[in-house]
């Protein structure tokens, strides 16, 4: 109301909101109020100052709350009032001038519409917030290292990690964006969480609503990844009963991975649109994100509190009976002490895992619990502690001034965030650590410019010794090798060939005993003749034809293995030429 006193747009204006706001008893139980009709006359009058400042009417003086004058400059009502509120009445909460918002963004602060809390904390000091700010940086970076490392271990070996533990990679991915939300916002300050000033005289206030678009976007992921990893440690203990329980399969299990991936995402995300929808996000000047709950204690208790402990319910049920289905499991095989040696680690290692889970979310469950009792008392608290620097009124009760600790909201974001570290205890083992190490050695070797070298360098060696030893070998075969070539000659094949013999009717190869039955015409016509003249009438002949008949290609096995040293010797020679040329 203090625009309107500043303004003087009507005469009547002062006496008006004297009467309404320091109203004039008579005695203990008669107050003279405004009437209507002198409301709406100050009303008319300054409407149009106030639609060109931009001022709106104060909630608290609607004219139709008011009775009528009947003719009388003021109406005379009376109270009755106890004897505890005689010395003074408690008005409530109104919103501070510096504290209000433009109408129509649907803010409200302890119950008054458009009005937005400070964007400094309410219950905090400036050293405490700053060492919170850093504490929180600190986490975020920790918790996003792990569940990374978590998730890149399975990249490594995807087969490694199948159903039941598969939600484990799920669960980690979930608290990685959740971190990584975290360390956007320290990194942003409170440039997201909080807006600007609009008027002079005025302070940062908190974002309400769906008023920017980087805060929404900063509540969309954070609630909905918070929410899908609570989900996801409820369909990892589901899945551990179905294996412990009703002896599942793993393929039986991984059929049902539709359902689980189904609910894991479809119940957040509705959860998210409908929070959306009803724009209850709200800045948090702490970390510098936005979430829900933060000042309106109905959303905190049914979209934070009560998802939170439906899944530590269910999921601690569902463990505790998966965990009996292997103790009985252990009981029946106690003869086998090998297989039971393992179940009884396995039964540890999720005890573990689910302690390390378990134990910083019900944490997290009893701080909101714990502000959920106190948060009326803060406010309150912060009211009184506040209310002349805001010209707003004072409580007449005795209010003890209390206000949360910094432990409080340091634990409540450490919980939050320690929950995703919990992961890194499944996958650490000596199989990692082989794993991680087998996937710096393959990085190693697949440098193609190294390894082409040394290939290049081996075989080049090989080569060299091979020639200089082949060379050695090939005087043996230097006075025979002029029959060789005749022999071969005649044979009607080469040296350097090495094409394997097939028969006419298929690929299988052609015996020794069965060569003799291919010999050409010309050498069986004089069987008392010389093998002599027999090879140089081969020579001689020019029927090429003739000569590559596969009767001669059938003795070409024999001469080519009494030939395999010369062979040899080119091929050294050429591969040695070829790697010379490379190099």
């Amino acid at each position: 109301f203090m625009p309107l006193a500043s303004l003087r747009c009507s005469p009547d204006v002062h006496l008006f909101l004297c009467q309404a706001f320091v109203p004039e008893c008579t005695d203990h139980t008669r107050v003279l109020r405004p009437c209507r009709e002198l409301c709406e006359r100050v009303l008319s009058d300054c409407s149009r100052d106030m639609l060109t400042f931009g001022i709106s009417w104060p909630s608290e003086l609607q004219c139709d709350r008011l009775e009528s004058c009947h003719g009388s400059a003021v109406s005379v009502v009376e109270v009755t009032t106890s004897r505890s509120s005689q010395s003074g009445r408690d008005l409530g909460f109104w919103c501070p001038l510096q504290l209000k918002t433009r109408p129509g963004q649907r803010g409200s602060f302890l119950g008054a519409q458009d009005c937005a809390p400070p964007c400094h904390n309410m219950y905090l000091k400036p050293h405490e917030v700053q060492f919170a700010k850093t504490f929180i940086g600190v986490c975020s970076i920790v918790c996003l290292c792990a569940t990374l490392f978590t998730f890149l271990t399975f990249l490594i070996d995807v087969k490694r990690f199948r159903y039941p533990e598969r939600p484990i990679i799920f669960y980690s991915v979930c608290y990685s964006f959740v971190s990584l939300v975290y360390f956007v916002g320290f990194l942003l300050g409170n440039e997201a969480a909080c807006n600007e000033p609009s008027l002079p005289g005025r302070v940062s206030t908190v974002v309400l609503g769906a008023q920017s678009r980087v805060c929404s976007l900063l509540f969309m992921l954070l609630y909905f990844f918070s929410t899908a990893g609570m989900v996801w440690w409820v369909v990892l203990t589901i899945t551990w009963f179905l294996a412990a329980g009703p002896k599942w399969s793993c393929e039986a299990i991984e059929k049902a991975a539709v359902w689980f991936h189904t609910v894991s995402w479809g119940l957040p995300g509705a959860l998210t649109v409908v929070l959306l929808a009803m724009e209850k996000v709200e800045g948090d000047g702490i970390s510098g994100v936005c979430f829900v709950g933060l000042y309106d204690l109905t959303v905190l208790r049914w979209f934070v509190v009560a998802p939170l402990a439906i899944a530590v319910l269910a999921g601690l049920s569902l463990l505790l009976a998966g965990i009996m289905s292997l103790n009985r499991v252990r009981q029946v095989i106690q003869h086998d002490e090998q297989n039971q040696e393992k179940l009884k680690k396995f039964m540890i290692r999720i005890g573990v895992f689910s302690g390390l889970y378990l134990l910083p979310l019900l944490v997290l469950l009893g701080c909101y619990l714990y502000e959920q009792a106190h948060r009326s008392r803060w406010e309150n608290s912060w009211i009184r502690r506040h209310c002349q620097e805001y010209s707003i009124p004072c409580s007449r009760r005795s209010i003890d001034v209390e206000r949360p600790e910094l432990s409080l909201f340091l634990i409540k974001y450490l919980m939050t965030l320690i929950v995703g570290i919990s992961a890194v205890f499944w996958v650490s083992s000596k199989k990692t650590c082989s794993e991680w190490a087998s996937f710096f050695k393959r990085n190693r070797k697949k440098d193609p410019i190294s390894e082409s070298r040394r290939v290049l360098q081996e075989s080049c060696e090989f080569f060299l010794k091979h020639n200089s030893r082949v060379q050695h070998k090939s005087k043996h075969y230097k006075s025979s090798s002029h029959k060789l070539k005749v022999v071969s000659k005649s044979m009607g094949t080469s040296t350097g060939m090495h094409t394997p013999v097939t028969s006419n009717h298929g690929n299988t190869p052609v015996s020794t005993a069965t060569r003799n039955h291919y010999i050409p015409s010309q050498s069986i016509s004089d069987p008392h003749g010389s093998s002599e003249t027999s090879v140089q009438e081969r020579i001689g002949s020019t029927a090429p034809a003739e000569r590559r008949s596969k009767a001669d290609s059938s003795s070409h096995t024999q001469s080519s293995h009494r030939l395999r040293p010369k062979d040899d010797l080119l091929e050294a020679d050429q591969s040695s030429a070829h790697c010379t040329n490379t190099q």
